[in-house]
């Protein structure tokens, strides 16, 4: 069973450690995590023309949300001021600027009762990021913009964290993914065909962990770790931002979580910025990470 560890007094590799071993650490605000909050916040309230982003899912159509999301997220993940606040708030949180690598933050939505969970807000089944092609040392970072509640949170199922299950993430390749998939989410609004890795067995999902951070606190966890989008039925749209990181001397040393059941092809390690001056990590480095990899498609997501 997983430890939730509320902020614990420990630097910056002894919680990796946790977090490899199935922990999950909350920690409350910041300055540095209000402030990427607000920022987000403002880009959401100002998309959506000042209307309330929480219950504007009750105002417009699903298609005129998803023509707004759309832009808003793709804006949100590439404007400047977003990785200037996410190094701020690494900064804060004690990360070695030389050591610490990071990629691009996310911006996410979860609608209330089915409006809207395909493409932009894609309702997240069950998974491991790892089944994605994340390294075993990718730490997740998660915060939310607004108020959130048990009905529209995000659920870990901790039983999973050591017990692998049947799964087809064999088939995902993440060069594929970035060539084809990732940048077609938009596409999808009243349904999304793109091919996700699936458990191939039930999972037994409760008793779940639902963990809810105050505006601007934060939920650490590894990728390994199974996790879903809780089914949204608050009535109101949740808003989070979640990015990632790895330190560059536990990837070179292949430390992290156990693998337990993740064999997808290729690797996200060409994602990542180093905190300090965002120079990627050096190819030598990520080369043995792509052993036996098909390399068709993007190794380096490029959008458009």
């Amino acid at each position: 069973m997983s430890a939730v560890h509320f902020e614990p007094p420990i630097d910056d590799e002894r919680r990796r450690q946790a977090l490899y071993e199935g922990d999950i650490i909350v920690y409350g605000a910041r300055p540095s995590s209000l402030a990427l909050c607000r920022h987000a916040a403002q880009m959401i309230e100002e998309a959506f023309g000042g209307r309330d982003p929480r219950t504007v899912q009750h105002e417009i159509p699903v298609e005129e949300f998803a023509a707004i999301a759309a832009p808003l997220k793709s804006g949100f993940i590439h404007h400047p001021e977003s990785k200037r606040l996410i190094a701020n708030l690494l900064l804060e949180m004690g990360c070695d600027p030389d050591v610490t690598y990071f990629d691009v933050p996310r911006l996410r939505m979860a609608t209330s009762d089915g409006y809207l969970t395909s493409g932009v807000a894609y309702a997240h089944h069950p998974h491991r990021d790892t089944w994605y092609s994340a390294p075993m040392c990718q730490i997740n970072w998660w915060l939310p913009i607004y108020p959130i509640r048990p009905d529209n949170a995000m659920a870990f199922h901790p039983r999973y964290f050591r017990e692998g299950v049947p799964n087809d993430s064999d088939r995902f390749n993440y060069y594929e993914w970035n060539a084809n998939q990732r940048r077609n989410a938009a596409q999808h609004v009243k349904s999304d065909t793109r091919w996700q890795p699936h458990a191939s067995v039930p999972l037994e999902l409760e008793p779940d962990i639902r963990l809810l951070p105050e505006v601007g606190g934060m939920i650490l966890f590894s990728a390994a770790h199974m996790h879903s989008t809780v089914p949204n039925t608050s009535g109101v749209t949740r808003w989070s931002i979640d990015f990632r990181t790895v330190a560059l001397s536990d990837v070179v040393a292949k430390r992290g979580a156990r693998n337990v059941d993740s064999h997808p092809s290729g690797t996200s390690l060409r994602d990542f910025m180093r905190l300090r001056d965002r120079e990627r990590i050096d190819e030598t480095v990520v080369a043995p990470y792509d052993q036996g990899a098909r390399k068709e498609g993007e190794l380096l997501f490029q959008p458009t």
